[in-house]
């Protein structure tokens, strides 16, 4: 499988975005989002975190729900964050790579793509091609945060700097299954917003569903590590982080993008 061709189509997924009109509009909007969310919950929630009488208050809330850990970090900005995007991004992603291959589908050009490319190709470069966004965006909006905390304090450049890099990667690898995700959807959808209503019921019904096998039978719990982002829960007061956090979306992703590959070679285009 030339690497040179999944490149080039993940290129063109990058070009789809930074280089259209329609591209421009939705990075205008999501710029717009993270300035009211940097401008109004960290900002805020950070002033809280620092007044002398708030303070104790906000650690023993925090405390009360497993993160307090986060609210002693110096960069309490970064810490707000991390909270907000690790439950945000996710959501995010199944919006933004909801068409990587079922609209080229209804329209036709997928079948001319593959006179220039294989399947699995196709495949892995529109995938790739999602990956590079979501990491750009989550890097600019780290920044972001980090350059919100320099206006407070500037000693802590380096160390934020430090845990702002630790931050992207763990956003990165979390929402690389529910990108794997929506590429597998899109082979079972007729749209993308039909992929978008797939995924909503897999997160609601399939929940539910789980949850009530578990209660009759235990070992059952299992099938909730089918689910890209069971992990969440368990990286978000940061002290918690392991191993787990970093092979668990690696294997969903590897296991969703085998199921998409199968799917896709037997698939009529």
């Amino acid at each position: 499988m030339p690497l040179k061709r999944i490149i080039l189509l993940s290129q063109f997924e990058l070009t789809r975005l930074f280089a259209t009109k329609r591209g421009w509009l939705a990075l205008a909007a999501f710029t717009m989002v993270w300035l009211m969310i940097l401008r109004y919950p960290i900002y805020h929630a950070v002033s809280v975190l620092n007044s002398a009488e708030f303070s104790d208050i906000a650690v023993q809330i925090a405390g009360s729900v497993g993160l307090y850990s986060l609210a002693r970090w110096p960069e309490a900005e970064l810490s707000v964050y991390w909270i907000i995007a690790l439950f945000s991004f996710p959501v995010f992603t199944l919006f933004v790579s909801a068409d990587q291959t079922v609209e080229d589908a209804k329209r036709g050009t997928l079948r001319f793509l593959t006179l220039r490319a294989s399947r699995g190709e196709i495949l892995l470069g529109r995938f790739a091609g999602q990956a590079l966004i979501l990491l750009t965006l989550i890097t600019a909006s780290a920044l972001a945060a980090w350059i919100l905390m320099l206006t407070r304090d500037t000693t802590l450049a380096m160390v934020g700097l430090g845990k702002v890099t630790s931050i992207i990667m763990l956003l990165v690898l979390t929402t690389l299954p529910f990108i794997a995700l929506m590429s597998l959807l899109n082979l079972l959808a007729s749209s993308a917003r039909l992929s978008i209503i797939y995924a909503s019921l897999l997160f609601t019904v399939g929940n539910m569903l789980i949850g009530y096998l578990t209660s009759l039978f235990e070992p059952v719990h299992w099938l909730y590590y089918l689910l890209p982002g069971v992990h969440i829960s368990d990286i978000a007061p940061w002290h918690g982080i392991g191993l787990h956090a970093i092979a668990l979306p690696l294997l969903q992703t590897a296991v969703l993008l085998s199921a998409a590959f199968w799917l896709m070679k037997r698939k009529d285009l």
